[in-house]
C-alpha cells in the first residue's frame, strides 16, 4: 500500500507540474519573443566571429521552440535561424565544423516541426499531450479499482503490460451492488499490444465501466458486443470473461466471450478445474445471448481470471499454457492465495512480448 500511495503521490505532483508549465507557457506569442530574443544574439555572434563561434549552438532555440511553439510560431524561429546560418556562410566559415553544425541544426529544425505539426493535429500546445497521456493513463487504472469486500473474501488484480508500457490493451472493471451482496467482474483483453491497444483500451474500459453494474449480468456482454460493433474499428474486436458471484452464498455465474476459461479451485477435491464458458467474440457477430456456466465458491475456494498472455507462447498450444498455470496454482494451495496472483504472473508469464493480467478471488 505505501508503494501505491507514493506512486500516486507521484502522478498528481507531474499533473500540478505539467500544467504550471504549460500555464507559464500559455502565451505563445511572449515565448516566441523570448526565443527570437536568444536565437537573433547567437547568430549575429555567430556571422562576427564566423569560425570561432560555435554554430552549433542555434540548436538550442529551435529544440526549444519544438517542444513549446505552435507549427506557424516555429517557422519564424527556423527561418531566422537558416538565414543567419547562410550569412555565417557567406561571411567565411565553411569549416567541416561549420558545415557539421549546419547539418545539427537543419535535422533539428526537421524534428522540432514535425513535432510541432503532430501537436497540432491532437489539437494540443506545449507540454498539454504528455499531461494529457498522463491524465489518461491514471483513469485507465481508476477505471480497474477493485472494490472493498466483506470480511471472508479476498481478491487480488495484478497487470504487465507489454514492453513495460504505461498502456495495455487489457484492462479490468469491477462493480459491487448498491446492497453490497453481488460482485461482478470483467477482464477484457482488446485486440493488439501497447499503445495501440491501449487507446481502445481506454475508450473500452469507460464504456464497460458504466454498463457494469446498471444492467442485469445476463444483459452486459450483449450490450458490450453491441456497442463495439458500432465504434466499426478495423481491428476492434476483444474478449472479454465477465464472473458474477454472490458473497453471501458463493454462488457465481461466469459468462465468456472468446476468452480463455477461468479457473475454479475447490478445497474439498483440492483440484483446480476450468470453467469452459463460451461465447463469440466482442465486436465481431452481432449476439443476444452469452451462456452462463454456474458454479459454487465455498470457503477455502479460489476463482481465477486471467488474459491470453499469460498463456500463450511461441510454438506452444495454448491448453499446455493453462496446464502451467494450473501446475503453478498447486503450490498456492500450501503457501495461502494471498500475494499468489504476484507469484503466479511471474511464474507463468515470463515474456513481456504481450500484456498480461491475472485476477484472483478467493473466500477464507
Amino acid at each position: 500500500m505505501p508503494a501505491d500511495h507514493a506512486r500516486l503521490n507521484s502522478a498528481v505532483l507531474l499533473r500540478r507540474g505539467l500544467r504550471t508549465v504549460n500555464g507559464l507557457l500559455a502565451h505563445e506569442s511572449v515565448l516566441l519573443a523570448a526565443l527570437l530574443g536568444v536565437t537573433i544574439p547567437l547568430g549575429c555572434a555567430t556571422v562576427i566571429w564566423a569560425g570561432s563561434f560555435p554554430a552549433s549552438l542555434l540548436v538550442l532555440p529551435v529544440l526549444l521552440g519544438g517542444v513549446f511553439l505552435s507549427f506557424d510560431q516555429l517557422r519564424w524561429i527556423v527561418a531566422v535561424t537558416g538565414v543567419f546560418l547562410l550569412a555565417a556562410g557567406f561571411a567565411g566559415d565553411m569549416t567541416g565544423e561549420y558545415v557539421g553544425a549546419t547539418i545539427a541544426v537543419l535535422i533539428a529544425a526537421a524534428v522540432s516541426l514535425a513535432l510541432a505539426r503532430s501537436r497540432a493535429r491532437l489539437g494540443v500546445t506545449g507540454t498539454t499531450g504528455e499531461s494529457m497521456l498522463v491524465d489518461l493513463r491514471d483513469r485507465l487504472t481508476a477505471h480497474g479499482k477493485l472494490p472493498s469486500l466483506p470480511p471472508g473474501w479476498e481478491v487480488e488484480m495484478v497487470h504487465r503490460s507489454a514492453g513495460r508500457s504505461q498502456f495495455s490493451g487489457d484492462f479490468f472493471v469491477a462493480a459491487r451492488s448498491s446492497e453490497g451482496f453481488i460482485l461482478e467482474v470483467a477482464l477484457v483483453d482488446v485486440s493488439g499490444k501497447g499503445h495501440g491497444a491501449g487507446t481502445r483500451a481506454l475508450l473500452l474500459s469507460g464504456a464497460f465501466g458504466g454498463l457494469l453494474g446498471s444492467l442485469p449480468p445476463a444483459e452486459f456482454l450483449p450490450a458490450a458486443n453491441a456497442y463495439l460493433l458500432r465504434q466499426g474499428w478495423s481491428e476492434g474486436f476483444a474478449t472479454a470473461v465477465h464472473a458474477v458471484v454472490d458473497l453471501t452464498s458463493g454462488r457465481f455465474e461466469i459468462r465468456s466471450a472468446g476468452h480463455p476459461p477461468a479457473i475454479h479451485y475447490q478445497a474439498g477435491s483440492g483440484r483446480w478445474t476450468s470453467i469452459d464458458a463460451s461465447g463469440s467474440l466482442l465486436g465481431v457477430f452481432e449476439k443476444e445471448h452469452y451462456e452462463p456456466v454456474v458454479g459454487l465458491l465455498r470457503p477455502n475456494d479460489a476463482l481465477m481470471l486471467y488474459t491470453d498472455g499469460l498463456v500463450e507462447a511461441p510454438r506452444r498450444d495454448l491448453s499446455d499454457g493453462i496446464d502451467k498455470l494450473q501446475g503453478e496454482a498447486e503450490r498456492l494451495v500450501t503457501r495461502g492465495f494471498r500475494n499468489g496472483a504476484h507469484r503466479l504472473i511471474d511464474a507463468v508469464a515470463s515474456s513481456e512480448n504481450d500484456d498480461r493480467a491475472l485476477l484472483l478471488l478467493w473466500r477464507t
